[in-house]
């Protein structure tokens, strides 16, 4: 999320908004307000507190976030007939806008669609495809292609494009991403990722060998101070934001390791940037240094098997295997997998070849 911008509101309330837009620091598309009411406030309905408070969220995409759970009193998830106190602090999760795209271009293309209903819609993205149109993508990315199959895609009260992600993955990211159809499921599911319950796995490729089968990799992640396209790590948490990945071993190969990753937080370049930040780059990374040859020999015949090996997956080792999650409207706990792709399993079959003494 963004750093908080303060802004201070009539009757001196104390208003806080970090607000995830698609250019930001998270993977996680929400968007944080915090209010402290004034030390005066009259008692007032929590519902009508909020409409009269939140900039660009209309009526009933509060009442959505007080019925899903998402805005708390002082800690504490309440109803909307709560009546505000001088004081009270109250935080609230939102779906966040997609403020610079102004329209969306419907495009035919085939989804790799793995489940759908009335409320939300899983989608398999195959590596290369952008998630949202901007700048340098307006056309062919997931979102054309939802807007399509969607016929339309709900549009908020100032006109700001409701595309129904509630998160999203890179680029050349494989795997399974979820979709709110309606404006009660995109709040549902944000609420879902702003608390942590929903359940994602990733299987990473990674240079190098774990000093230990699992673990957890913890430190804050925020803009790299030279490069704003990239993301870093800041151990002291002196810049960007709590982020935690969870990681267990599934198969050494020797230069390199396949590895099962939880993650806890859901941050720009999360598993890439924490595996680079503790010296384990994913193989393929371009980004963060993972598209060289790290590890093993230095035999001629060892750099022309790294070579086409990275020719076969010429991007990072990244797929999103499983999404667990709560449905929106039935409340029944859902969780879908998904295979690996051809790139990614051929990688893996033919570091497997190499462990074994049977590589090309």
């Amino acid at each position: 999320m963004n750093a908080s911008d303060e802004i201070k509101l009539p009757e001196s309330d104390e208003y806080d908004e970090q607000s995830t837009a698609l250019d930001a620091d998270s993977d996680e598309l929400i968007r944080e307000v915090r209010i402290v009411a004034d030390r005066g406030q009259a008692l007032m309905r929590l519902d009508k507190f909020l409409i009269d408070r939140v900039a660009k969220a209309s009526r009933n995409r509060l009442q959505n976030a007080i019925r899903a759970g998402s805005v708390t009193v002082n800690g504490q998830p309440s109803k909307a007939a709560y009546r505000v106190r001088p004081a009270d602090v109250i935080v609230l999760a939102l779906p966040a806008d997609t403020r610079e795209v102004t329209s969306i271009e419907p495009e035919e293309m085939p989804l790799d669609i793995r489940y759908e209903d009335a409320a939300v819609l899983l989608v398999n993205k195959p590596a290369g495809l952008v998630v949202h149109p901007a700048h340098g993508n307006w056309r062919g990315t997931l979102v054309n292609g939802l807007a399509y199959h969607l016929a339309n895609l709900p549009v908020g009260r100032n006109g700001e494009i409701r595309p129904g992600l509630v998160h999203r993955i890179d680029k050349d990211t494989s795997g399974l991403l979820i979709v709110g159809k309606t404006e009660w499921a995109m709040t549902h599911l944000s609420n879902q990722f702003f608390h942590h319950t929903i359940e994602r796995t990733y299987y990473a490729l990674v240079w190098g060998a774990l000093k230990a089968d699992s673990g957890t990799i913890r430190g804050h992640i925020g803009r790299h101070p030279r490069d704003r396209k990239l993301m870093a790590v800041f151990p002291a948490g002196e810049h960007g934001k709590h982020a935690v990945t969870h990681y267990e071993a599934v198969r050494a190969y020797g230069p390199v390791t396949l590895v099962r990753c939880r993650l806890e937080t859901g941050r720009t370049h999360q598993i890439r940037v924490h595996f680079k930040h503790i010296g384990h780059p994913l193989f393929g990374d371009v980004a963060y240094g993972g598209a060289v040859l790290l590890q093993g020999p230095r035999t001629a015949r060892y750099r022309q098997f790294v070579a086409n090996t990275l020719a076969v997956l010429p991007r990072q080792a990244l797929h999103a295997a499983s999404l667990g999650f709560e449905h929106p409207d039935t409340g029944a706990r859902l969780f879908f997998e998904t295979e690996m792709p051809a790139d990614f399993a051929e990688t893996l079959a033919r570091w497997e070849r190499y462990a074994t003494g049977n590589e090309e």
